[in-house]
């Protein structure tokens, strides 16, 4: 049985799906961070870090608990675990670690910052939203150039798909049409359309 320490943020997805996709039994703890759940002790002797999500897989690959937080970590982690959703090949294997290291290093960081000043700042910081909202726009229109070549960022589905997704998600949070990035649209409906997928985006909740 693996727990899931988690929220309803698209880092907090990207968990839940994974765990939906791969078929493993987990246990969810919700981690409310808008209550500040994440800097509790409790929290905090799993992830030092405070934040979510985190993992605690009761066996572990030395047959004793595991303790995992990052979330890409998570995704390797549990296809290593399951052998599903990394693709089988060496050259393949790398690719989807190198689109997954796209969205932990592009994607979540900026959207993320995009989020912010558009929704959470206390004040409308004009420079800080053009920003963003131009680096936003660009890593969608790599995003578009990438899924104009292949069905999926790996070629096949993969930890890179399950990643980006969450982020994608809430492209309407990022005033962002999917339809001005075509390629992108047909992958999201694809995916959106997967019964796990469904089920995991209504996690923790």
């Amino acid at each position: 049985m693996i727990d899931l320490y988690t929220w309803g943020t698209s880092n907090g997805r990207k968990a839940s799906i994974m765990l939906e996709e791969c078929g493993l039994p987990y246990h969810t703890h919700p981690i409310d961070i808008g209550k500040g759940d994440q800097f509790k002790p409790e929290f905090v002797a799993i992830n030092p870090n405070s934040k979510i999500p985190a993992i605690v897989d009761s066996e572990g690959p030395e047959g004793k608990p595991f303790t995992l937080f990052e979330s890409g970590a998570i995704l390797v982690y549990l296809a290593g675990k399951t052998g599903k959703f990394l693709p089988a090949s060496v050259s393949g294997k790398y690719i989807a670690l190198q689109w997954l290291m796209f969205q932990m290093g592009g994607i979540g960081p900026i959207f993320g910052q995009v989020h912010h000043f558009l929704r959470s700042a206390k004040e409308k910081v004009p420079y800080a939203i053009e920003r963003f909202g131009k680096e936003n726009r660009r890593l969608y229109g790599v995003l578009d150039g990438r899924l104009g070549e292949v069905p999926f960022l790996a070629g096949e589905y993969s930890i890179a798909d399950i990643a980006t997704y969450p982020w994608v998600l809430r492209h309407e949070w990022q005033q962002v049409d999917l339809n001005e990035f075509p390629n992108v649209k047909r992958w999201f409906d694809t995916i959106s359309a997967r019964p796990a997928v469904q089920r995991g985006i209504r996690v923790p909740s």
